[in-house]
């Protein structure tokens, strides 16, 4: 019999009675249950986080927090039996899981730093101007599967820093580890104030036009991210949305090719390549591309594709099979369009689990769909380019803009390309190195608003200004 895994509202792990089965992606097999949740769930989840609230916010910052650092601890106390949870759901590797964990509780203790301190505009004989942010309620968290437990981190924490409560929806293909969390800080944190219940796809919609939640903060595509924005759009509910990218990584000549291949290697396939920032396009100068892209070829070879549970595994599967069916999609696609594999490309379709070899393009044309469309999977298409502005131009030819990188040995010829590419971030010589102190967020269609840092913190708040006149007091 598998494990049943229940909600959290109001302080009590609650069911319904209703299952969903969640699977490993390795082995295709059912290790979990979790509740399937509807209206009245939400309903439930939804007033106990509107009564809370009541309290809430009346907090101080140190109130607050104490409870951040303890889910914070609980996280960190309990990292192994957390990541190998994550891993028999999610599908990465154990060393990637365990980073994951150990990245959360690390990302709570830092955001529960913040705050935004009340600011004087004016202060004379005439009038007193105080400008302070106050929170804006309830706050609905949608979080995606491929780092379930990060992005419930970087939801939670903020909102409950800022003074709002929190109902929080897992990915129905990720739900378990954050379901356990939520059993391990249900005495931890006051009841109302973090909320987890789980549920279908369905369930997401239901939170958006939610009459009684007053803000959405989702991480996912940006298909979904344009309905939840049309959906929020009703009654103006705040929303922020950290969406799709194409992320380009740009190297220059200089770039040495034995000292960049791993890191690019790992720019597009950690996690199987279901980052959100990770590179997806790879642009090489001309006179290196023939020894990076035969580079970067060899350590694929290295690397082995497998179960995460496994000893020695770097790659795992895809986390579901929605995803991987899309991935493979692409893959015929290059296929049948005869671009040339330097990896990759074939597939053992008798196997067991979600599994993609690694694969890498060798210079596919612009309009190729693994070039022009996210594929969010172990595919790596590296492109050759001969100056810098075209460089820079393929790279901005995209509706996304989250993140990129530019490779060289010359970092101020690489701040001067990176002023140049319309992302949120960019990177010179690493990849994927996010700071819980700065802001992150996407341009274009890849996002609308901040997470992270102060900015982030803004979001889950409205601003007040009070003014007092001074030389007009009534008796």
């Amino acid at each position: 019999m598998v494990t049943q895994y229940k909600n959290l509202i109001n302080g009590e792990m609650t069911d319904n009675g209703e299952w969903l089965d969640v699977v490993n992606p390795a082995t295709e097999e059912v290790i979990g249950q979790v509740p399937s949740s509807g209206a009245g769930e939400l309903d439930k989840a939804v007033a106990a986080a509107r009564a809370a609230f009541k309290v809430w916010k009346k907090t101080t910052f140190e109130e607050r927090q104490a409870v951040c650092m303890a889910i914070s601890g609980v996280i960190k106390e309990n990292a192994d039996e957390l990541y190998r949870l994550l891993t028999s759901e999610q599908g990465k590797p154990h060393a990637q899981a365990k980073g994951e964990i150990f990245g959360a509780a690390g990302l709570a203790a830092a955001q529960s730093t913040l705050q935004l301190e009340e600011e004087i505009i004016q202060d004379d004989d005439t009038r007193l101007h105080r400008h302070r942010r106050v929170p804006v309620g309830v706050v609905g968290g949608i979080v995606p599967w491929n780092f379930p437990i990060m992005m419930a981190i970087q939801k939670i924490v903020p909102a409950l820093m800022a003074g709002c409560t929190i109902v929080l929806k897992p990915s129905p293909f990720t739900p378990l580890t954050t379901l356990r969390i939520a059993e391990l800080i249900a005495d931890k944190v006051p009841a109302g104030t973090v909320n987890i219940i789980t549920g279908e796809d369905v369930l997401g919609p239901m939170i958006t036009s939610h009459a009684d939640i007053d803000k959405i903060t989702f991480t996912g595509s940006t298909a979904t991210g344009k309905k939840i924005m049309e959906g929020a759009s009703a009654d103006l509910k705040r929303i922020t949305l950290e969406l799709g990218g194409n992320d380009a990584s740009i190297v220059m000549p200089d770039a040495d090719p034995k000292k960049v291949a791993e890191q690019l290697f790992w720019a597009s396939f950690q996690n199987a390549g279901q980052v959100c920032i990770a590179a997806k396009r790879v642009y090489i100068h001309e006179d290196i591309y023939d020894e990076l892209s035969q580079a970067i070829a060899d350590f694929a070879k290295t690397v082995v594709v497998g179960d995460g549970s496994e000893q020695g595994t770097g790659v795992g599967p895809i986390q579901n099979k929605k995803q991987y069916d899309r991935v493979l999609e692409l893959i015929q696609d290059a296929k049948d369009n005869g671009y040339k594999f330097l990896t990759g490309g074939d597939k053992d379709p008798s196997g067991t689990g979600y599994f993609v070899p690694l694969t890498i393009l060798d210079n596919p044309p612009e309009d190729a769909r693994i070039v022009a469309e996210e594929q969010f999977g172990p595919v790596m298409p590296l492109m050759k380019f001969s100056t810098e502005e075209e460089a820079i131009a393929r790279a901005n030819a995209s509706e996304y803009g989250l993140a990129g990188a530019v490779w060289t040995a010359d970092t101020e010829k690489g701040q001067e390309i990176a002023e140049q590419l319309e992302t949120g971030t960019v990177w010179i010589n690493e990849f994927m190195h996010l700071s819980p102190f700065a802001p992150f967020g996407g341009h274009k269609q890849s996002g609308f608003g901040a997470e992270y840092g102060k900015e982030g913190l803004k979001e889950f708040t409205y601003p007040q200004v009070i003014t007092i006149k001074k030389d007009n007091v009534v008796a």
